[in-house]
């Protein structure tokens, strides 16, 4: 099978991050990266091996050999960036939050449709070992009638490598219930289905130039009768990942950053108890596996491994979340 050339757009770490995966996979080759800061790009370029650098998206969609991008920009501009693969024909893995909004959303969805592209969003954290092992005991019915889940994503905010002005903005960014929490948004909706309804108590506590929370602890209910508490905080001086799922056959609980350490605790309504390490698990690069199911759909035909609508209800649930916070009372969706 040939190997589908794809190109980077965004060559921040993100970007960067998603490159060295992709260079791993025997099906995929990358075919050049594009930045608007030229040097950032000439770097990156360097950086994975020589391939081309552009200081444009549209000098490297235009390339005859790229069959795909890979987008790592601020989420404000993943609507333009994917409308414009679209026109030229190209699929597109975009990262999280697929966009800032919804109508950005739905018009990234009709843009690849009618080119007739896969749309994949970057929702990683589905891969991590412990949400990955939470998510299909959760799905094979494991857990029983699934009663409520929390999830805890703390830490103090965006700094050193990370900082940049565009997180400032809710606009821009979508603010952390998006630019970081799409991922813990995305996997209690994985675990426990349709959101329903959200509730949520925020503020901004901090003296960063932000114009959004930067705590948020929110209540969500579920279409199955579940309910979840999401605590999001930027604020907090003890970072902590962690994550608990009730069901009416057991408990499944985990501790640590995003699965690669600690330790998932499965505990049966039976008695019996099951304890999964990380760094006894064989598994494959989180971001790599992405990559490969990308690549593999656009291969095989096969459909999106992660559909726009999945990245678009991340990014209502977010704004229903927002919304709730300025009015003081629960959005039902």
């Amino acid at each position: 099978m040939t190997r589908l050339g794809v190109g980077l757009i965004g060559c921040g770490v993100m970007g960067r991050s998603l490159a060295k995966q992709l260079i791993t996979l025997d099906q995929a080759r990358l075919a050049g990266v594009a930045d608007v800061n030229a040097e950032a790009a000439n770097r990156a370029a360097e950086e994975l091996g020589g391939v081309p650098a552009f200081d444009s998206a549209e000098a490297l969609i235009t390339q005859p050999d790229v069959d795909a991008v890979m987008i790592a920009s601020p989420g404000f501009l993943h609507r333009p960036l994917t409308e414009l693969a679209a026109a030229h024909g190209r699929h597109v893995f975009v990262e999280k939050p697929m966009a800032t909004n919804e109508a950005d959303c739905d018009a990234m969805i009709a843009a690849m449709e009618g080119a007739g592209k896969l749309l994949m969003v970057g929702q990683v954290l589905r891969f991590h070992p412990y949400p990955s092992l939470m998510i299909e005991a959760a799905q094979r019915g494991d857990l029983g009638e699934l009663w409520g889940m929390n999830v805890t994503r703390i830490g103090g905010g965006f700094g050193g490598i990370w900082k940049q002005d565009w997180r400032n903005s809710r606009d821009t960014s979508g603010g952390v219930l998006m630019e970081v929490n799409a991922h813990e948004v995305d996997f209690m909706r994985q675990v426990c289905g349709r959101v329903v309804r959200v509730y949520a108590e925020a503020g901004h506590y901090d003296d960063t130039p932000i114009d959004y929370p930067d705590l948020n602890y929110v209540s969500l209910r579920f279409e199955n009768g579940a309910v979840g508490l999401l605590h999001s905080s930027q604020v907090c001086g003890l970072g902590e990942s962690s994550g608990m799922v009730q069901g009416s056959e057991g408990t499944m609980h985990y501790s640590s950053h995003l699965g690669e350490g600690g330790e998932l605790r499965w505990k049966r309504r039976t008695g019996e108890l099951t304890i999964h390490r990380a760094r006894e698990m064989e598994i494959e690069v989180p971001v790599r596996k992405e990559l490969r199911l990308y690549v593999e759909a656009i291969q095989q035909g096969l459909p999106s491994p992660i559909p726009g609508s999945e990245g678009r209800e991340n990014v209502r649930v977010a704004l229903a979340a927002y919304a709730s916070a300025e009015k003081g009372a629960p959005v039902s969706l």
